[in-house]
């Protein structure tokens, strides 16, 4: 066993390559407004080499870091007013602690409400008047709990369920509050409530009743408007994801049909006449604009390539994150130019992406392929695993696949079933044989790669993190001939330990993917478990984790390398201070380097 220090060879000296530029050139996420004092808004920027949260004054332009912690900070909401940003402080990344608050203008941080003790947070709303907000929380003792808090007074529970449930919306008066729960055990496909602030229910919309289907449903915001009781769903009713408009009070549905392939989602213009759809389609996303009077569907020009977010401004401009695998992400505007451009290093651009569809036993499945310019095959190969697993690789810019490109590698990144954006059938698809679904189809693209000639047989990589770290240590375990180094970021490794040892959420979604507890399918975890193969590794095995992670928790990986080390394969581990995954710049350059090298050291 080699417990990596991160200080690979050839790391020291000579000027900044690339790769490293990527990760080091400031980012900037698209930037949250306040809903009645729009000029004030709050971004994430990795300015000062930590991803911090940032008031910014756009009346006067100034920016201000608004938290400064040596783990870093991302989750903050402002209050509509914009006199207040709410964030989540926790400890070293262990996604475990409480609000705070601190005035938007700068000022002393203090707990955001008082009598609620530290939990893992399950959303959040806060109301128009700044005092008011909704609190969801969740701990393994009480499950999901939601509180009300009016004025600075006491907080009253409105619901508590052992079910994971969450915090979806509270309406533009005050007088509505949307929860999306899974009190039926479904964690994948979660019903509606809407109740009033003392917690009694005001209306109901489950599609996971009177069917065979697995329907779900997700809530999209309330209309902006006082007295208004529209809510805007995502639905499945037609095997994607769709918006409809409820109105809460009459229960009426709308169904909007609107005539676009793949996966659609929305949210309201600021006076509520029109809708801002984002359109996810083949690895690629776009805007248009819904109008409720005339029914028209008009497209909103964006660069091909991903849309990260978007928000439609009070002028009926529109601000987007947009990137590209080849061009580093950027937030521009409909109204023209960039609305946020960090100073500093710049990002080099990367290789764009290719695609390729290959038959596989579920279906067609949909791969990324970049690979060094100029180069022809057969390459080392990187065959790089997204998280999730309900998420999906797109044509959107992220520096670690572009730093194996600059290294001389292929890398392919596959959407697999379990994936989003292919309908509801392929991503529920892995369900009762988790982790085993998802590699049938990792392997018939694998078998594409080398019989074209892309990927070198003996030089194959299989790497991904969290999710993809899961599936890397199964891969290298069940296909033990196929792959040549496994490099697993933040993995489920023992999957039995791992779920006694996780947050309640995931404890509610492993029981769902299993269809029970350990106790009650122990033959399914034991058969999806990297555990029980571990014997059978003989790729040299590379696995990074923070050692305060409550997503996939150490000692489940301690687990998997006590039995490496008494077989005296072939790995290394490196551990480090933070949670799933690190918001320090040079930590996550530091993580890349020791990959970069261990896979070098191992396929020489």
């Amino acid at each position: 066993m080699t417990e990596s220090n991160g200080a690979p060879r050839g790391a020291g000296g000579g000027s900044m390559p690339d790769w490293e530029k990527r990760f080091r050139a400031p980012r900037v996420s698209l930037p949250d407004w306040a809903e009645d004092a729009p000029d004030r808004s709050l971004f994430v920027s990795n300015a000062t080499g930590t991803y911090e949260l940032y008031a910014w004054d756009r009346a006067t332009g100034e920016q201000r870091r608004a938290t400064d912690r040596p783990n870093g900070t991302t989750d903050g909401v402002l209050s509509p007013d914009g006199e207040w940003i709410w964030w989540f402080s926790d400890k070293d990344g262990d996604e475990f602690g409480v609000w705070l608050r601190q005035p938007f203008g700068g000022g002393e941080d203090v707990p955001a409400v008082d009598g609620l003790e530290a939990s893992y947070p399950a959303g959040l709303a806060i109301g128009r008047d700044g005092s008011t907000a909704v609190v969801g929380r969740s701990t393994d003792e009480d499950g999901t709990t939601i509180h009300v808090v009016r004025g600075g007074g006491a907080p009253q529970e409105i619901y508590r369920h052992r079910e994971s449930a969450g915090v979806g919306d509270l309406s533009h008066d005050g007088t509505l509050i949307a929860i999306e729960h899974t009190e039926h055990g479904d964690a994948m496909h979660s019903a509606l409530r809407v109740v009033r602030p003392d917690g009694t229910t005001v209306a109901e919309l489950d599609d996971t009743k009177g069917g065979s289907q697995e329907l779900g449903l997700e809530v999209l915001g309330f209309a902006p408007v006082d007295g208004d009781a529209r809510l805007l769903v995502g639905h499945q009713r037609r095997g994607r994801w769709e918006p409809m408009v409820w109105d809460v009070a009459s229960g009426e549905e709308t169904d909007l049909a609107l005539d676009l392939p793949g996966d659609v989602s929305a949210e309201w213009y600021p006076d509520g006449s029109a809708l801002l759809v984002a359109h996810s389609f083949e690895a690629r996303s776009d805007l248009w604009r819904y109008e409720f009077g005339s029914g028209a569907l008009t497209r909103v020009e964006t660069p091909p390539g991903t849309v990260s977010g978007a928000t439609a401004r009070p002028d009926g401009s529109v601000e987007y994150l947009w990137s590209s695998a080849a061009e580093p992400s950027v937030v521009r505007s409909t109204s023209g130019g960039v609305v946020l451009d960090p100073p500093g290093l710049k990002a080099p651009v990367s290789v764009p992406v290719e695609d390729v569809w290959v038959e596989g036993p579920g279906g067609r499945i949909h791969a990324l392929v970049q690979k060094p310019a100029g180069t022809t095959g057969p390459l080392p190969t990187v065959f790089e695993v997204h998280g999730g697993p309900t998420w999906h690789d797109s044509d959107s810019f992220a520096a670690g696949p572009a730093a194996w490109v600059d290294h001389g590698y292929a890398v392919v990144r596959v959407n697999y079933r379990g994936s989003t954006g292919y309908g509801r059938e392929w991503t529920d698809a892995l369900k009762h044989r988790v982790g085993l679904i998802e590699l049938e189809d990792v392997t018939a693209v694998r078998e594409w790669a080398v019989s074209s000639g892309l990927a070198d047989p003996d030089r194959l990589v299989l790497a991904g993190g969290s999710w993809g770290g899961y599936l890397t240590l199964l891969g290298v375990g069940t296909q033990p001939d196929a792959w040549a180094v496994g490099l697993a970021a933040v993995p489920v490794a023992d999957y039995v330990t791992a779920y006694h040892d996780e947050m309640a959420a995931l404890k509610a979604l492993d029981r769902t993917l299993f269809g029970g507890t350990p106790e009650e399918v122990p033959d399914r975890f034991t058969a999806s478990s990297p555990l029980t193969y571990v014997d059978e590794v003989k790729a040299p095995v590379y696995i990074s984790a923070g050692v305060n992670d409550p997503r996939c928790p150490i000692r489940q990986i301690d687990n998997y390398l006590d039995r490496l080390v008494a077989r005296g394969a072939t790995h290394e581990v490196y551990r480090y201070d933070a949670g799933h995954g690190s918001l320090v710049v040079e930590e996550r350059i530091k993580q890349v380097r020791l990959e970069l090298d261990f896979a070098a050291r191992h396929l020489s």
